[in-house]
Parts: structure tokens; C-alpha cells; sequence
């Protein structure tokens, strides 16, 4: 595919998004139903004014580094590129290049409203659209590459959100999702599950609409740990390349390149080598790099992530003791007493072993992307 022109992506579609105004409050069993576009626009306009502060809150301000991981799955030669589920377009200006037609999507206006605020004030203009991900307005095969951050479980059914990719990615197409999954079988799966819900529910209370954020611990765990969306992806005909774990698992991110159809041809076959989510080579292919570069900026960011979390270990290990000598005195119901000390204790477990690992990364010569 050669430089797009958004006219010749775009087909009509008059399609009404609700607002604010227009939808009323739904049941969090309504918004679990299939394709219920309104009902998750409706919780996300309430939701969006402090959004982004909660989702780095949650993510302990990892979310960035994962998205420029996700950038990075995407390939210099795409020149038209959808992030889908963009909301506030946070993932948007990591997709820009020169010559790159960058289009957002999302069903909730409300968060297109805040995307739009935000890309103005850069002097960047993507296009942005009010649209269903089960109904995109866009031509079959005019996409060179999709991104969707934490928004594929919102999309049910996922068989019918997935036709729909396949629908307007070319053959060759890359597909980057970043999602947050739910436990797996380990030694981390309790305290993942205690954070999934207690913490995040909790977390809520600061929006707008704390069922949102109840939501949000349900459909993770509807979503499953990664097994089950990989082979909704085999279904639909992807081809997973590169698999990425963050947070002990608490997020992933795969990388997944759209085959051909039976009787389909691969378009521009000599443009479609995937720039791998990892520095090394897993394919034999040989993919073009700037080691210098990269592993300056790579030693920086693990070094200021190291320095970070190891003061919150070391924050945690006196709050820890302080916490063993006023526990008997403090007024705490019988139940929030034990819950106290596993938070506690676990996110100093969980910010020592982190540390651990960011000193690895900093000490080795072999960065990761």
C-alpha cells in the first residue's frame, strides 16, 4: 500500500454514538452483553475526566513504557495505522511518522472530546472517529496495522471484533494489543487476584462512576490470562509472532500478523518484516537496529526505574515495621487487620523482586525492547 489519503480509507456508515446526555445509566450486567456499543460509551463519557490518572495509578505509572512496547510492534512501513479503543488518545502520538495516516476510534465521545484537547494543544491533528469496532467505517483491506491498549475485552463478542480486524487489515497486516489479563496459575495469581478485587474497585471510588471500575475487575477476569484470546486470534486468522509479559503477567502484549486467505496474496510481501517487541532475533531475519541508541535510552529508563523502585522497597520495609508495632493499637475492624499486612507485605515482595530485576536489565549489556 502506498501513502493513504484519509477520503480513500473512509466509507459512510450513520451510525448514532450515544453521549453523555442521551444514554442513561446502565446495570453492569448490560454492559457484558454482545456489541453493547451504548452501554460502554455511556460508562466511559462518565469516566473520562479522571481516567487517565486512575490507569496510571493502577499501573503503578507503568502503562507508558508498555505502550511504547506497543509502539514498537508496529512497523515503520505502515502508513495507515487505526488505534482502536483510543479513548483519550494517550497511545496516539507514539504511532506518528511522517507520511503515516494515524486514525483513533473509539465509542465514547466523551474521551474523543479529551483525545482532541490533547493532540490540539500538541499541534498534531490524527483523525479521530466516533465508531463501533464491530462496524468500522472504513474499506476492506485499507489498513496496514491496528492497535488496541487495554480495550479488546471490552469488544464481545471477541469472534465478531476480530472478523472485523481481519475485515479492513490487509493481508500481512500487524495487530498489537496490549491487555490486562487475569491471574495465571502461580505464586503471584493471590495477589493479583487481592489487587483485581479489592484494590481496583477500591481505586474507583475517585471517579465518577465507581461501577465502572467494578467493571473493569470482571471483564479482566471474563478476558482470561492469554491462552483464550490466542486462540481467538488462530480462529480469526492471525498468526501470533511475539508474546510479552509485564507486571508478572498482569499485562500482556502480543503481536500478531493478519495470513492470507485462500486465494489471497500477501500485499507487498518485501515490506512486511515485523519489528520485533525484542531486540534479538527469534526468526533468523535479520531487522535493522540502532544498538547505540537504543541501549543508551534502554540503560537510562532501567536505571530511573531501578532508583524509583527501590526507594518504594525501602518505603515499604519501614512502613512494614512501623505498621507491626501500631497494628495492636490501631482501631481496625478484624478482617482489614489481615488484609493490611498482605498488602503490605506483598507489594514489598512485589517492589523487591522488581528491583531486583531493573538492576539485571541496568548491569546487562543486552537491552530489551
Amino acid at each position: 500500500m502506498g501513502h493513504a489519503s484519509s477520503s480513500s480509507l473512509f466509507i459512510s456508515r450513520a451510525e448514532h454514538i450515544p453521549t453523555v446526555d442521551d444514554t442513561p445509566q446502565h446495570s453492569d450486567p448490560d454492559r457484558f452483553r454482545p456489541h453493547a456499543a451504548r452501554e460502554l460509551g455511556g460508562m466511559f463519557d462518565q469516566v473520562s475526566g479522571r481516567y487517565d490518572l486512575l490507569n496510571r495509578i493502577m499501573t503503578l505509572g507503568q502503562d507508558h513504557a508498555w505502550r511504547e512496547a506497543m509502539w514498537r510492534g508496529v512497523p515503520e512501513s505502515a502508513h495507515a495505522v487505526l488505534d482502536l479503543c483510543t479513548g483519550s488518545g494517550v497511545s496516539l502520538p507514539g504511532l506518528r511518522r511522517p507520511g503515516r495516516l494515524v486514525i483513533g476510534a473509539d465509542v465514547s465521545l466523551g474521551m474523543l472530546e479529551r483525545a482532541a484537547e490533547r493532540q490540539g494543544r500538541s499541534g498534531w491533528a490524527p483523525r479521530l472517529v466516533g465508531a463501533d469496532g464491530f462496524a468500522l467505517p472504513l474499506r476492506d483491506h485499507s489498513l496496514d496495522a491496528v492497535t488496541i491498549a487495554f480495550g479488546i475485552r471490552n469488544l464481545r463478542p471477541l469472534a465478531d471484533a476480530l472478523a472485523e480486524l481481519t475485515r479492513v487489515l490487509r493481508p500481512g497486516g500487524t495487530l498489537v494489543v496490549l491487555e490486562a489479563t487475569a491471574p495465571a496459575p502461580g505464586p503471584f495469581a493471590p495477589f493479583h487476584r487481592f489487587y483485581l478485587e479489592r484494590l481496583v474497585p477500591l481505586a474507583g471510588r475517585m471517579s465518577a462512576d465507581a461501577t465502572a471500575y467494578a467493571y473493569l475487575s470482571r471483564s479482566i477476569f471474563e478476558f482470561g490470562a492469554g491462552p483464550e484470546f490466542e486462540a481467538g486470534l488462530a480462529a480469526a486468522g492471525f498468526e501470533v509472532t511475539v508474546r510479552r509479559r509485564f507486571m508478572l503477567g498482569a499485562t500482556r502484549l502480543w503481536i500478531a500478523r493478519r495470513l492470507a486467505a485462500t486465494g489471497q496474496k500477501m500485499a507487498h510481501p518485501s515490506a512486511l518484516p515485523l519489528q520485533d517487541a525484542r531486540a534479538h532475533e527469534q526468526d533468523g531475519v535479520s531487522r535493522p537496529s540502532l544498538p547505540g541508541a537504543r541501549s543508551s535510552e534502554w540503560r537510562v529508563w532501567a536505571g530511573v526505574q531501578f532508583l524509583l523502585s527501590a526507594a518504594i522497597t525501602v518505603a515499604l520495609g519501614q512502613g512494614l515495621a512501623a505498621f507491626g508495632k501500631s497494628a495492636p493499637d490501631l482501631p481496625l475492624p478484624g478482617w482489614q487487620r489481615p488484609a493490611a499486612w498482605l498488602l503490605i507485605v506483598g507489594g514489598l515482595v512485589f517492589f523487591a523482586v522488581r528491583s531486583l530485576l531493573l538492576l539485571l536489565r541496568f548491569l546487562s549489556r543486552t537491552p530489551r525492547a
